[in-house]
């Protein structure tokens, strides 16, 4: 099952095949969807689609990853592509001095909003496999005559990283919460028209604008944006209004402190004659 190793940041799922049980760490940079997530196994293994070390999973599944990829149906594509290709365990990787650490040189991870990995079903456990040699490049010939991979059940149906119908609420620096507005699954207005216009509409970016600034979901967010917007300006014009008065109070503490620091002196002074005295 998927082990949530930190929050947001780093899980961990073990995968056997062949007799051979590999533990895929997935670690989520901190602009993670923008920057490209870290998919590394432990042991190291030989296959085409790792590093020379068997370590970092490298190739198009990682190289082609964007914002809106979706990262459970890598992860998916990772797994049937080591069920019809086992990887074969690197030399000497029972003392690799690997053990899941970051890779060097990236920064600590900060928690991020992407819940995107859901409890991973167990894997059939009275599954029997045939033993085969496994070369580091498997011809197409050979992975046909192999079974199908195992469904990996949520893993495949995992949501984007990037939310898209889902209402968001944004929060701020200064605590200030902003709830986006629902976004409906189906426009009536896009229904009434025909496939030619709404292949003419995708084909012509100036056409598809217009029907976006129309959508009411839009113009509330305008609207609610101007209404923030004034309500800045008028309290920036409230602290204009404030700042005389905080002068003048920012002078009198200033006041009061020399005054304070004269009187500490001339009572210093007064102590040392009474000292003089005393003796």
């Amino acid at each position: 099952s998927i082990a949530e190793i930190q929050k947001d940041v780093e899980y961990r799922l073990p995968f056997t095949v062949n007799n051979l049980t590999i533990n895929i760490n997935i670690l989520l940079p901190p602009q993670f969807p923008q920057e490209k997530p870290v998919i590394s196994v432990f042991p190291p293994v030989r296959h085409h689609l790792m590093d020379k070390q068997g370590v970092y999973v490298t190739g198009p599944l990682i190289s082609n990853f964007t914002m809106h990829s979706d990262l459970g149906k890598i992860i998916q594509s990772l797994l049937d592509e080591f069920w019809k290709n086992p990887p074969v365990l690197a030399p000497s990787s029972t003392s690799f001095p690997y053990l899941f650490n970051k890779p060097a040189g990236m920064p600590p991870f900060a928690p991020q909003g992407f819940p995107f990995l859901p409890p991973y079903p167990p894997q059939e456990t009275n599954r029997t496999m045939a033993a085969m040699p496994v070369a580091e490049s498997v011809s197409s010939s050979y992975t046909s005559d192999k079974p199908a991979a195992p469904s990996y059940g949520l893993i495949a149906d995992l949501p984007l990283p990037v939310p898209t119908a889902e209402a968001v609420l944004q929060v701020g620096q200064n605590g200030f919460t902003y709830k986006m507005p629902d976004v409906p699954d189906t426009f009536p207005e896009l229904s009434e028209l025909s496939i030619s216009q709404l292949t003419s509409m995708n084909e012509q970016e100036e056409v598809l604008l217009e029907q976006f600034v129309t959508l009411p979901q839009l113009k509330q967010v305008i609207t609610d944006r101007d209404e923030l917007v004034k309500s800045i300006e008028e309290l920036a014009k409230k602290n204009l209004l404030l700042e005389p008065s905080l002068e003048a109070k920012r002078q009198a503490v200033l006041d009061k402190y020399e005054q304070r620091t004269q009187m500490k002196a001339a009572f210093e002074k007064k102590m040392q004659r009474q000292h003089e005295l005393s003796e």
